[in-house]
């Protein structure tokens, strides 16, 4: 039981990046459009309309862009191993020459350094990987482009509900609350969760993850409130 909670809990940290940005970037932005629409004076029912029309596309085109970032990624990593066999095949003398270059600026030498090439030479799979990693610093994300996209989508999605959330409850039912000012401290505490997850993917402190985020959804919001306004006054 332990083992299996363990698998899950670096399952879920592989895509921690993915979520917390995904979030940061759902709640960012409908809460723009929430406050936006507030200072526009816009009616419940109509940011409720546009909140979600807002939350669902972006949702997608951002899922979509993260697909397409990490598929060239990993598509230029595939190219530069098939260039990097061309030349092992080609120039194998020279290319030898590069391997025992690359582990002599490592410390390596004599008859350690001559046992390393030997045992890279003679496993082209693994020579090919070596270079690849040691001359150009690339490595392949073991994450597939579509599993990204997919966290990063639910993760907007997800998030990004959250000041939109209190508006549904309130337009269905006898509208008891104020619901901008519940959306405003729901979001707030969304985006401290979500500041916190950042500190822990940057490995900073978790103090000024939690400001950083809430200070720029804060941000965000007084723009987008303040240009609904003005907006509002000049298209009568």
């Amino acid at each position: 039981m332990h083992n299996g909670f363990e698998l899950v809990k670096r399952k879920l940290e592989k895509y921690l990046g993915e979520f917390v940005y995904g979030g940061i970037d759902g709640c960012v932005t409908t809460f723009a459009v929430v406050t936006g629409a507030v200072g526009a004076g816009l009616s419940d029912r109509v940011i409720i309309i546009l909140g979600f029309a807002n939350l669902l596309a972006d949702g997608f085109a951002m899922s979509v862009g993260a697909y397409l970032s990490n598929k060239a990624e990993e598509d230029n990593f595939i190219k530069l191993k098939q260039n990097q066999e061309k030349l092992i095949d080609s120039k194998k003398t020279e290319e030898m020459i590069v391997l025992r270059s690359i582990y002599s600026h490592k410390g390596f030498s004599g008859k350690l350094l001559d046992e390393i090439v030997e045992k890279i030479v003679g496993n082209k799979e693994l020579w090919i990987d070596t270079k690849v990693k040691e001359k150009f610093n690339a490595t392949l994300d073991e994450r597939s482009p579509i599993s990204i996209a997919f966290i990063t989508y639910l993760s907007f999605i997800t998030i990004g509900l959250i000041p939109l959330i209190f508006y549904v409850i309130n337009y269905s039912t006898a509208k008891t609350f104020d619901p901008f000012i519940t959306s405003c401290i729901a979001t707030a505490i969304g985006f401290a969760i979500i500041g916190l997850l950042k500190a822990k993917v940057n490995q900073t402190k978790i103090l000024r993850g939690v400001l950083e985020t809430i200070s720029l959804g804060a941000l965000a919001a007084l723009v987008s409130y303040f240009v609904g306004d003005i907006l509002e006054k000049i298209i009568q």
